[in-house]
């Protein structure tokens, strides 16, 4: 025994700070990182709550939220289908925000929306209509929507119609620019402009007319299958743009389309690796929306940044937002960029992970470390510990590496307060000036404080249930 053990050299064990083990690995010295972190002082809240009712409640919503098909049925314009979206109406990604707390990049973004709405002639036009009161700002989450990054959303910028065929609930996300000096980043320059104004007059009409022809494309379907080819559907989306464009193809062809409109439609999108992640967010949003509200139920229902803050839903807790202040992503920068350049983490695209996918599912792409950092291993890591927070294994999406494992799916806040262990999001960074745009990728956890204020809150709810209506605390 004594000979196996000292054949092989030592490797360190490294517990809690990661920084100790990245440390060593740099140094040369063998190490492995066990990421343990102490419980909350907030874990103490869960002997208040009946268990075993809670569980009851989570299976039920984590149903709803996994046997839910999105169906991709329409692009239309915003005025047209989001519930809400009025005239003077800005709807951005996140926690509700004022103008005056807005980050740079989603000023940015709410300045270039005020420019192509033609709100305003000039950048510091639009700034002071922004400040001026006359512009109500509202999250995108409050309309059946989501927006990546900025997610800033206006009448006249066309959406995916995504469709849940199980419950008959729509939610809706505008078409993705692609990467760098885009609206979504905060950038607002002429060329911009004229891309939302491209993707307004030839792009998403066309593609409109193609959806329609189709019947509807089931995104579910198309999901399944880019996470089996190395997609995890966030911040890898090659593989799943591929797959829709080639379910989009023949209906392109066989609609009253000329040739330059369809060769500029594929041009668009073969070139744009990232079309698929606006798609997969409405999905992901017609899939949690379901859970919304759901009574008794300790799983989170939306996770959600603008850059300044960073906040929660819990399905039992209905529409209130718990929120700390957003966290900063750590990754690979652009050339010429650093992290000083980076904002605050931003974006609805946290809905992924609510749904089961992205940084849950990062084991089933591990060429994504290119993108955001960090090694093979690590992708695999991370969707382990998000196994440890969350209720069950989506029975759809399935991870080849682990067995087919489904990917972890229901996110319970219960155990995140009492492992100490929150999600994992996989995120673009933005310039924190307003009109850069995007400056690179990386990674973050979600800060523990606003899931231990849910809990707290869900069990002051349940005794308020209870002493009302005399039901066990859980019900």
């Amino acid at each position: 025994m004594a000979d196996r053990i000292f054949s092989s050299p030592p490797v360190a064990v490294n517990l809690g700070l990661e920084s100790f083990h990245r440390s060593l690995l740099d140094q040369g010295i063998a190490s492995m990182h066990v990421d343990w972190r102490p419980p909350s002082p907030a874990a103490a809240l869960l002997t208040q709550l009946d268990g075993d009712a809670i569980d009851r409640a989570n299976a039920e919503a984590v149903r709803r939220l996994v046997d839910s098909e999105p169906v991709l049925v329409d692009i239309r314009p915003a005025c047209e289908v989001v519930p809400g979206l009025e005239e003077g109406v800005i709807l951005h990604a996140g926690p509700p925000v004022t103008w005056e707390r807005m980050s740079g990049p989603q000023r940015g973004a709410v300045i270039g929306a005020l420019l192509y709405e033609k709100l305003a002639e000039s950048p510091e036009e639009a700034e002071k209509l922004a400040a001026s009161g006359a512009i109500r700002f509202d999250p995108c989450h409050h309309h059946r929507a989501v927006g990546p990054m900025a997610g800033v959303l206006s009448r006249s910028m066309w959406v995916f119609v995504v469709q849940n065929r199980t419950l008959r609930n729509e939610a809706y996300c505008s078409l993705n620019e692609g990467l760098g000096k885009v609206l979504r980043f905060g950038a607002y320059s002429p060329d911009v402009i004229e891309k939302l104004r491209f993707m307004e007059r030839v792009l998403a009409p066309a593609l409109a007319e193609a959806v329609r022809r189709s019947g509807g494309i089931n995104v579910r379907n198309l999901t399944a299958q880019a996470l089996q080819m190395g997609d995890e559907c966030h911040n890898r989306n090659v593989a799943a743009t591929s797959l829709l464009l080639k379910e989009l193809v023949p209906h392109l062809l066989a609609a009253d389309l000329d040739k330059p409109t369809i060769a500029e439609v594929f041009r668009f999108i073969s070139g744009n690796v990232h079309f698929y992640l606006n798609l997969s967010m409405a999905a992901c949003k017609a899939a949690s929306d379901t859970i919304l509200g759901f009574p008794g139920s300790t799983l989170l229902s939306a996770m959600a940044r603008n850059g300044t803050d960073i906040g929660i839903r819990i399905a039992g807790l209905g529409e209130r937002w718990f929120t700390a202040p957003a966290g900063m992503p750590e990754g690979l920068f652009f050339a010429g960029f650093t992290q000083e350049d980076a904002n605050p983490d931003l974006g609805d695209s946290t809905v992924s992970e609510v749904a089961g996918i992205g940084g849950f599912a990062m084991a089933t792409a591990p060429a994504i470390v290119q993108f955001v950092g960090g090694a093979p291993a690590d992708a695999v890591r991370h969707t382990r510990e998000m196994y440890e927070i969350c209720v069950a294994r989506h029975p759809h999406y399935k991870i080849p590496v682990l067995d087919f494992a489904g990917t972890p799916v229901g996110v319970d806040i219960r155990k995140i307060v009492s492992s100490g262990i929150t999600p994992v999001i996989n995120t673009g960074i933005a310039h924190r000036k307003p009109g850069v745009g995007q400056v690179g990728a990386g990674l973050l956890h979600a800060p523990m404080a606003m899931f231990e204020e849910a809990l707290a809150a869900f069990v002051e709810d349940q005794k308020r249930i209870e002493h009302n209506h005399g039901s066990p605390v859980g019900v």
